[in-house]
C-alpha cells in the first residue's frame, strides 16, 4: 500500500522513519561529507542513487547473504527515506522507482515535488503483485527551485526506441532566477561485448537530446549507467566539448573502486557504475558524501 503522511518537518520525518524501521533493520550507517565542511548558499546539494525496484528485488533478483527484512518493503521504504532526509539533498535522481506514489507523498511532505518517466516494458510488470512499471524519477525541493520545463525520452539505438528512459529538467532556482539542466537515466544493464555497444548507443542519443535541450545551461547529468569507467559510454559522455563534463566522484581521474556491490546466486557482483557529472565550466565541486568503506558494508554486502 502506498500511505500519505500528511505535512510533516525533515526531523520529524526523520523520527518517524527511525519508529518505523525500529529493530528491524541493522542500524543507519552514517557517512560524512568531504570537502567544504559548510554548505553555502549557493550549493546545490544532488543525490544519486538506485533504488532497486521492489518488485524485481524481492521475487527476481535472487539476492542472497541479504536478510529478508532488508528486502521487506515496509521496512525498506522507510530506510530509504530516512537516508534521503539525512543527507538533505535539494535534488533527487532515483533509478528502478516502482514506488513512486509513495515517494511523491512522503517526500512532498517536506517540500519536494517529482517527475516520474516509466519504462516501456517495465521488467516490474512481469513479476507477480506488482506494483506497476520502474523507471526514472527526479524530485526537487519547491522552495529552492521551480520547475520550468521537463522532457522525457526512451532511448533509442541505432533509430530503434530501446526500453531505458531518461528525464531532463530545466530548473531556475529562485534565490537569483539562474536556470540549470538536470538529466538522469539508468542505461541497459548485463556484461557483454553487445550490451557495452548497446549502452554507448544509448548514450550517445543522451548527448544528442541534453544537446537538444540545455540550451547552453549549467548541465548536471546523474545516473546508473551500468557500465564501468573504461566503457566508450562513459569516455564519450567526458568527451563533448561542448558539455564539458566532469565526473564528482574521480579523484585523480580514478573512479571509487565500487559503487555497487552485492551478492546473487550466480555469484558476487562488484562495479563503479553509478555517476554524477557536471558542466565544469559552470560549477565547482565542493564536497561529496564518502563512499562506504567494505567494513562498513559488511560481508553480507547491500543490494541497492
Amino acid at each position: 500500500v502506498d500511505l500519505s503522511v500528511g505535512t510533516w518537518t525533515r526531523n520529524a520525518l526523520l523520527e518517524r522513519c527511525r519508529r518505523e524501521v525500529g529493530t528491524l533493520l541493522a542500524p543507519q550507517l552514517r557517512r560524512s561529507f568531504t570537502g567544504t565542511p559548510t554548505r553555502g548558499p549557493d550549493s546545490i546539494r544532488v543525490l544519486q542513487w538506485n533504488l532497486l525496484s521492489q518488485a524485481l528485488a524481492e521475487k527476481a533478483d535472487r539476492f542472497v547473504c541479504c536478510p529478508d527484512a532488508a528486502l521487506n518493503w515496509f521496512s525498506r521504504r522507510w530506510r530509504i527515506v530516512e537516508d534521503i532526509v539525512l543527507y538533505d539533498p535539494d535534488i533527487l535522481c532515483l533509478q528502478e522507482v516502482d514506488h513512486y506514489n509513495f515517494l511523491r507523498s512522503t517526500l512532498g511532505s517536506i517540500g519536494f515535488e517529482g517527475v516520474f518517466f516509466p519504462k516501456p516494458d517495465s521488467p516490474c510488470c512481469y513479476v507477480k503483485d506488482n506494483n506497476g512499471p520502474d523507471g526514472c524519477a527526479l524530485f526537487y525541493d519547491r522552495e529552492k527551485f521551480e520547475l520550468v520545463g521537463c522532457e522525457k525520452r526512451v532511448l533509442q539505438v541505432f533509430t530503434c526506441p530501446s526500453n531505458q528512459v531518461t528525464l531532463l529538467c530545466i530548473l531556475r532556482r529562485k534565490s537569483d532566477d539562474i536556470q540549470f539542466c538536470v538529466v538522469t537515466t539508468h542505461l541497459k544493464a548485463r556484461q557483454g561485448t553487445l550490451l557495452t555497444s548497446l549502452r554507448h548507443e544509448q548514450g550517445k542519443d543522451l548527448v544528442r537530446f541534453v544537446r537538444m535541450h540545455r540550451g547552453g545551461r549549467p548541465t548536471i547529468i546523474t545516473g546508473d549507467l551500468n557500465a564501468e569507467p573504461w566503457e566508450p559510454v562513459y569516455k564519450t559522455l567526458l568527451s563533448q566539448a561542448d558539455l564539458g563534463l566532469e565526473s564528482s566522484y574521480a579523484v585523480d581521474q580514478q573512479e571509487p573502486p565500487y559503487t555497487t556491490w552485492k551478492i546473487r546466486e550466480e555469484g558476487e557482483v562488484k562495479h563503479t557504475i553509478d555517476y554524477i557529472f557536471f558542466s565544469k565550466q559552470h560549477f565547482t565541486l565542493e564536497s561529496r558524501l564518502q563512499m562506504p568503506t567494505e567494513g562498513d558494508i559488511g560481508p553480507g554486502r547491500v543490494p541497492s
